[in-house]
């Protein structure tokens, strides 16, 4: 499948944006920029980089590029059709108002990133919440090997009013309901969806089994990379917690829990994504094709961070973003004990790559932490102002 009118859509916005961006100017702390209106986002990438994301691709990564979309995605086509209130989409309504949205079902846990990035707001008074959020995505994702560096627009007005509840989808959504919410939300395509479920290869849930700590999508939650999609064709065979399934959750290829070591959580929205007709060949098609998903998930990130937003008012603020990780040399992999055998596929329009298996006569355990310690060092603030420090 082509990605082909997703790349001209995306090609277009950047020309546009890129028409003033002809001269570099020397911003007043000495960084060289494309643009004058880029020059405040060089302290904010270093106090991210410093004092959030501390180089690492974890919890803070996964929870802001979450808030990405979840700000993003509560503009609605049809509301504005309708002469509702449709929402603003790219519009920081998630920072401007931190009460409200964190309180949405769908937005359960997402008060943690709303907080810290509040703090850095408090503090770089001449950024929008609206391009904190989206600039604060495109930072922390240069932490995980294999992420595409995504393009940063600078110069969203920030949010009026809280977005409409109920427009972010869930995981207990059927496939129609996904497809038909991302088409109101910003015309995307089942194609495009796909590929912005690419960012679930670093993504953890902590609320979906409320016994969890951390719950892993994939085998490998701190590299950007195509696990998720071999995993998620895998038959199920238990649940990582002790309650069994919860609200959104079916059966995991890879349960085993061992103390903070979590076993592989396995969302019903992925599950059924992967097995649809509507999308089973696209998800299957990213298996082991790294390049294939970085392009597919660059060019739906650039059309995601300017849902509802006036793309000619903004300028190019990319080359404020430090350089991604290269991918990790290693392709695809079967998790030890598992085999092509154990595949659900429903694309049979194409065969299924030849992978091999990991080494290990066991079940894959998971590790909590990028380093492989127990406790991850985090940093969460309060919408006081007080930092608390969070090792989980």
């Amino acid at each position: 499948m082509s990605f082909r009118s997703l790349a001209t859509l995306s090609a277009l916005a950047i020309t546009a944006v890129n028409a003033a961006n002809f001269r570099r100017v020397t911003c007043p702390d000495g960084n060289i920029a494309s643009h004058a209106a880029c020059c405040p986002f060089f302290s904010l990438r270093d106090d991210l980089q410093a004092n959030l994301f501390q180089g690492q691709c974890g919890e803070d990564v996964h929870e802001v590029v979450r808030l990405t979309f979840h700000d993003a995605i509560t503009f609605s086509e049809q509301l504005q059709r309708e002469g509702q209130f449709a929402g603003g989409g790219a519009d920081g309504s998630v920072l401007v108002f931190p009460t409200v949205e964190a309180n949405f079902p769908a937005n359960l846990g997402i008060s943690d990133s709303i907080d810290n990035l509040v703090q850095f707001l408090k503090n770089h008074t001449d950024v929008s919440a609206a391009d904190m959020v989206q600039f604060a995505g495109a930072v922390g994702l240069t932490n995980c090997p294999g992420a595409p560096q995504i393009q940063f627009l600078a110069g969203r007005p920030n949010a009026t009013a809280p977005g409409p509840i109920g427009l972010i989808p869930e995981p207990q959504d059927n496939v129609t309901s996904i497809l038909a919410r991302f088409a109101d939300g910003g015309g995307f395509t089942p194609d495009e969806v796909i590929a912005l479920l690419s960012s679930h290869t670093i993504a953890r849930a902590d609320h979906v089994d409320p016994t969890l700590d951390a719950a892993p999508f994939d085998s490998t939650p701190f590299t950007f990379d195509t696990q998720i999609f071999l995993e998620v064709l895998l038959k199920g065979v238990g649940f990582p917690g002790a309650d069994g399934a919860n609200v959104g959750e079916v059966e995991s290829p890879l349960p085993l829990t061992s103390g903070t070591d979590v076993g592989e959580l396995r969302l019903q929205s992925d599950f059924a994504l992967a097995r649809d007709p509507r999308t089973a060949c696209i998800w299957q098609g990213f298996v082991n094709e790294q390049e294939k998903m970085m392009a597919a998930f660059k060019a739906a990130m650039a059309k995601l961070a300017v849902v509802a937003q006036d793309v000619n008012s903004l300028v190019d603020c990319t080359d404020v973003l430090p350089p991604p990780l290269p991918p990790k040399a290693k392709p695809a992999t079967f998790p030890a004990t598992k085999t092509r055998a154990d595949i659900q596929q429903a694309c049979l329009a194409s065969p299924f790559p030849n992978l091999a298996t990991d080494p290990g006569a066991v079940e894959t355990l998971i590790p909590h932490c990028q380093d492989g310690d127990m406790e991850c060092a985090t940093v969460q603030f309060t919408l006081s102002g007080e930092m608390e420090g969070d090792d989980s």
